[in-house]
């Protein structure tokens, strides 16, 4: 019984040796070897041009030479000097990295996704950047977002659009779930597109932002979408997203831990 058992260990010795060697022989292929080439040059490429296009974004702010009464922050897009007033007390008030990648989307893929005399809305609108440069692009704008982020949304997009827009933009309250028939009726509210830069993040509002997405949409709506990733609770969310809409993920900046969407709402007569 030792013997047999000395003997088993010993075959299965050799077999891990063998298949050691096996394995060893294919990696060192250079069929393999060249494929793990490709693989890596592709992965560089995209670090490579993931990097080139943030450097790009981040170029577009620029902070004022001049100190004044007001601060503010400069942008350039749409062939404008933007200026954004925030408050650094308030998440909603401050311009993240989501909504400049959102608003270089929009000035570059103008042919693809073309703003002029579009019905288009953006829930959370914060400062109102996003909202500036849809209607610079000649949108029909709604900038949406709670009452006490109204009056700095309303300042800047009275500053930065007046006698500069096809269409002046509008400002409106938004509170996610809230009176949604009532301030926004489905018969009056036919949005080409739903416009939201970094609405996704650690509050408790998730499922009445998705009851917002689908209350805005109607079957032809597009909604433009952009998230950083941070927490599991963004992954939940696009999870729960995914049963209403259709989501492809058109743009991808590892950088910046940011995704950029586009979606539309399910056919359910057609599944």
């Amino acid at each position: 019984m030792i013997l047999f058992n000395l003997l088993e260990t010993q075959l299965t010795h050799i077999y891990s040796f063998q298949e050691m060697i096996k394995k060893a022989s294919i990696y060192s292929h250079p069929l393999v070897h060249r494929l793990m080439d490709l693989k890596a040059q592709k992965e560089n490429r995209e670090a490579d041009d993931d990097r080139k296009v943030v450097a790009e974004i981040m170029r577009r702010c620029f902070v004022p030479t001049l100190v004044t009464a007001i601060s503010w922050e400069g942008f350039h897009f749409v062939g404008h000097e933007i200026r954004i007033t925030e408050a650094m007390d308030c998440y909603g008030a401050i311009v993240w990295p989501s909504a400049l990648v959102l608003c270089y989307f929009l000035e570059t893929n103008v042919k693809q996704y073309n703003m002029v005399d579009k019905n288009v809305i953006e829930i959370g609108a914060g400062t109102g950047l996003v909202s500036i440069v849809a209607s610079l692009l000649g949108a029909h704008v709604t900038a949406t977002d709670l009452p006490e982020l109204l009056g700095n949304l309303q300042y800047n997009i009275s500053q930065n659009t007046k006698m500069k827009c096809k269409h002046l933009p509008q400002v409106k309250e938004l509170s996610w779930g809230v009176a949604l028939d009532k301030n926004f009726p489905k018969a009056s509210s036919n949005f080409d597109y739903i416009l939201a830069a970094d609405v996704v993040y650690a509050h408790p509002f998730l499922e009445e932002l998705l009851i917002t997405f689908d209350h805005l949409c109607r079957e032809t709506t597009v909604i433009l979408w952009v998230m950083k990733f941070r927490l599991e609770k963004e992954n939940k969310f696009v999870d729960r997203f995914k049963e209403l809409f259709n989501l492809e993920e058109i743009s991808s900046f590892p950088s910046l831990n940011i995704k950029l969407y586009k979606a539309m709402k399910k056919n359910w007569r057609s599944a």
